[in-house]
């Protein structure tokens, strides 16, 4: 189904590797630029949530491919900071976030499976998560100092808090679903 919010996942997708190339350009307004581009692609998120909604768009197409679109985008900006900035004080939070979607999309995949998939929606510590991250990021990639303000001490900052807000919103998931994990709820499903 192409529709309005669908067209704009896909649009974040294809801005995927147009972050990459002017990531990399050697250029003095690549990282303005390639911050903008992340930005524009973390508002699309928003609006494209928003229209599905307001227009009545909901598709398993856009389902799918939304979640699919603000990972990949999330860890491949988080990978290009890290590769240039190897640092500790960047790498930890940017690990705990990615590991985190790693795990709570593999136990929503499970939950699916076993008819629980309502137990692991998406929580509003995640969407609190999810805005602190891409405000962290677009900070860390813009770089230098903006309106008189360091904004890499406060990009940093940002991405701690997102990292705990991660950690915070995956309890949340895991508790929602550790019965289901421990074999306790409904629907269970051999794993052999």
């Amino acid at each position: 189904m192409m529709n309005i919010p669908n067209l704009l996942t896909l649009l974040r997708i294809g801005l995927i590797p147009v972050f990459m190339v002017i990531f990399y350009l050697p250029v003095p307004w690549a990282r303005p630029v390639c911050a903008l581009v992340f930005g524009a692609a973390a508002l699309t998120d928003l609006l494209d949530g928003y229209l599905a909604r307001r227009l009545n768009q909901t598709s398993p197409l856009g389902a799918f491919l939304d979640p699919v679109a603000d990972k990949l985008m999330v860890a491949i900006a988080l990978v290009l900071l890290v590769q240039t900035d190897p640092r500790a004080l960047l790498a930890l939070p940017a690990a705990v976030i990615i590991g985190r979607e790693i795990t709570v999309s593999a136990l929503r995949e499970w939950m699916a499976e076993i008819g629980s998939r309502a137990k692991v929606a998406v929580s509003m510590a995640g969407k609190l998560k999810t805005t602190a991250q891409m405000i962290a990021i677009f900070l860390l990639i813009l770089q230098g100092p903006m309106l008189g303000l360091p904004i890499d001490p406060i990009g940093i900052a940002l991405l701690y808090i997102a990292a705990l807000l991660t950690l915070w919103s995956m309890v949340l998931y895991l508790r929602a679903a550790w019965p289901s994990l421990m074999g306790k709820g409904e629907n269970q499903v051999s794993d052999s």
